[in-house]
């Protein structure tokens, strides 16, 4: 499908208007003002829109970020139309936002994630090779569109240096090695249950559970949703905190649960050294 599918960057009032009827039809929520949108665009941000047969079916919206002096790309939303889904169109829009982004003089993009979404994880950490430290609690506060509705919007804040070793050639990690100590079972309605999330000493790489189709369990078992939620958050967070940084994504062969796999994060450092000096 990809062959056909036109990708573009979008600058005008009308090409922004595509992309708010796309919204809604994503999230059956008010779209982003075209006022905000555009002055974006004309001030170091990106919009790319995905075209099949004339008709937008999916887009990527980055504004410019600053922090401490460092300038980068904030990838704020991307969005694909349901009937497109499984296509690789958001690797396509991310592989396209990479190079319109390194052609500007960005040499980083952040954007961020629900936890627990693991169609997203496989994307952003398998597929792209980005890394991520940080977890924000609750970051956009309560939100009422479909995906976020009734849980705290916790969300993993990614780092995608595209000029990187991890992006261009990827961390070679032993996931089959690697320690697994936050074990799981299945519940009576058969979804899968965290059940340790006790962490001591030191390991690397470590694994770390979560749903395989989380939305189901929100739809079918709210209770257990908000128990992955909290059970996640202290997992990664205590991780986060000594040092480790998630690194790769890899599905389960169970079918019920994937995994997040994390490494010290100096080793990243260490590894970028080395292949500068090639």
């Amino acid at each position: 499908m990809t062959s056909v599918i036109e990708v573009r960057v979008l600058k005008t009032a009308s090409d922004l208007k595509f992309i708010q009827k796309l919204e809604r039809e994503i999230w059956n929520m008010p779209p982003l003002p075209i006022h905000q949108t555009i002055t974006a665009a004309q001030n170091g941000g990106l919009l790319l829109g995905a075209f099949y047969d004339n008709e937008l079916i999916g887009f990527n919206y980055g504004f410019a970020g600053f922090d401490k002096g460092k300038s980068y790309l904030c990838s704020h939303m991307l969005g694909i139309h349901p009937d497109h889904r499984d296509k690789g169109l958001g690797a396509l829009l991310k592989q396209k936002q990479k190079e319109s982004a390194s052609e500007m003089g960005y040499d980083l993009i952040t954007w961020t994630f629900d936890p627990l979404e693991s169609r997203n994880a496989y994307l952003n950490l398998s597929k792209l090779h980005a890394i991520c430290s940080t977890y924000v609690e609750n970051c956009y506060g309560d939100m009422e569109d479909s995906l976020n509705h009734g849980l705290p919007t916790d969300r993993l804040k990614v780092e995608w240096w595209i000029n990187s070793f991890h992006v261009k050639e990827s961390l070679q990690v032993e996931a089959e090695s690697a320690l697994n100590p936050f074990k799981w079972g299945v519940s009576d309605d058969s979804f899968p249950v965290l059940l340790s999330t006790g962490w001591e000493g030191a390991s690397d790489p470590v694994l770390v559970p979560i749903p395989a189709n989380f939305q189901t369990i929100k739809s079918q078992n709210y209770e257990l949703a908000r128990d992955w939620r909290y059970k996640t958050r202290e997992i990664l967070q205590t991780l986060f905190s000594q040092g480790y940084a998630l690194v790769d994504f890899i599905k389960g062969k169970e079918g019920l649960v994937h995994y997040y796999v994390l490494v010290q994060r100096h080793e990243l450092q260490l590894k970028q050294k080395r292949w500068e000096q090639i």
